[in-house]
């Protein structure tokens, strides 16, 4: 089982990485971007733009002065075939979910236990409870797909990172972690911060797009004219971050009590429950902002991006350089 596991993660990957190109495709050339759109406008009656009678045509077929002019020799991208790639990404990443699921699956049978006793095991559980939380958005939210783009590649890069340098065969959990507190404190957290992952792709999303409404067309803004609306992502952001806020809460008091029948204190001033806490108090300003009408919506989606780096500094800074009562786990 230890080595389905094993198998089953780099089908995961190397279909997430596939599902990232083909989002890529569609986000590149589908009908929403410049060359989708000029593939559009020229299927359409050519005298239609010779003459000026369809204005809404002839602004598609004018680009922006910043892109330049596509060459008539060069092919011309199917839209339609664009569409076709999103479709294939979506399916590329329930392909991809389920080998991610079975790898969990078979990872907890071969070990006879939670499979979230380590950093490898945590950073597999965290990803798949995001790509959830993206399918979940997905079809609650189709004109999204576009970010789909960004949450397989958030996803393949924590998944490669954990194969490559987290890995660690299985085996049992010392003593101190034979606890059904396990199951508790660390699934809530790994659920918490699955969910943040989404959270955290949508707040940036909104910045970029922003930023391109505002009239900013170097890197990353460029990328904005194809994503959806900006309110639509904020909104999203939000949902997203209030959703996940109470079960890290949870998670956070569940180590707590956890704590007081390990080590007989709630709270020791482990770099973990530090940084744990500081997580918890960023997503608590985002969500304080985000209910302040004085607040901007720019404001509140850059505290969800520096809530998502507590969370990465909690995750490999305090595991990998820090030591303490948490050390035990190993990586």
């Amino acid at each position: 089982m230890g080595g389905l596991s094993n198998q089953l993660l780099v089908v995961t990957i190397f279909s997430y990485v596939l599902a990232m190109l083909a989002y890529a495709v569609e986000y590149a050339f589908g009908a929403r971007s410049l060359v989708g759109q000029r593939v559009l406008v020229g299927a359409d009656d050519p005298a239609l733009a010779s003459v000026g009678a369809a204005s809404s045509s002839a602004s598609l077929a004018s680009p922006p002065s910043d892109i330049s002019d596509f060459s008539d020799s060069s092919p011309s991208p199917d839209a339609s075939g664009a569409r076709w790639a999103g479709v294939a990404a979506v399916a590329l990443t329930v392909l991809g979910y389920l080998g991610h699921l079975g790898a969990l699956v078979t990872r907890g049978i071969a070990a006879d236990r939670a499979p979230w006793g380590n950093m490898y095991e945590f950073v597999m559980t965290a990803t798949l409870v995001g790509v959830s939380a993206w399918l979940v958005v997905l079809a609650k939210w189709r004109n999204l797909r576009h970010l789909g783009l960004f949450v397989t590649l958030v996803a393949s890069i924590l998944l490669a990172i954990a194969g490559m340098t987290l890995y660690v065969p299985v085996g049992p959990l010392v003593p101190a972690l034979q606890s059904y507190w396990l199951v508790i404190h660390v699934g809530a957290a790994s659920i918490a911060s699955g969910i943040f992952l989404v959270g955290f792709v949508a707040a940036a999303m909104h910045l970029i797009r922003l930023g391109h409404n505002q009239g900013k067309r170097n890197f990353p803004y460029s990328l904005g004219e194809r994503l959806p609306q900006a309110d639509v992502l904020e909104r999203v952001t939000f949902r997203v971050h209030a959703f996940a806020f109470p079960i890290w809460t949870f998670g956070v008091i569940a180590g707590a009590i956890w704590a007081e029948a390990a080590w007989g204190r709630y709270w020791n001033w482990d770099p973990k429950e530090v940084w744990s806490f500081i997580a918890w108090v960023v997503y608590a300003c985002y969500l304080h902002a985000r209910s302040t009408p004085s607040v901007s919506r720019r404001i509140t989606s850059w505290i969800a991006i520096v809530g998502w780096l507590t969370m990465l500094v909690n995750l490999f800074g305090v595991n990998l350089v820090a030591s303490g009562l948490h050390s035990y786990a190993g990586v």
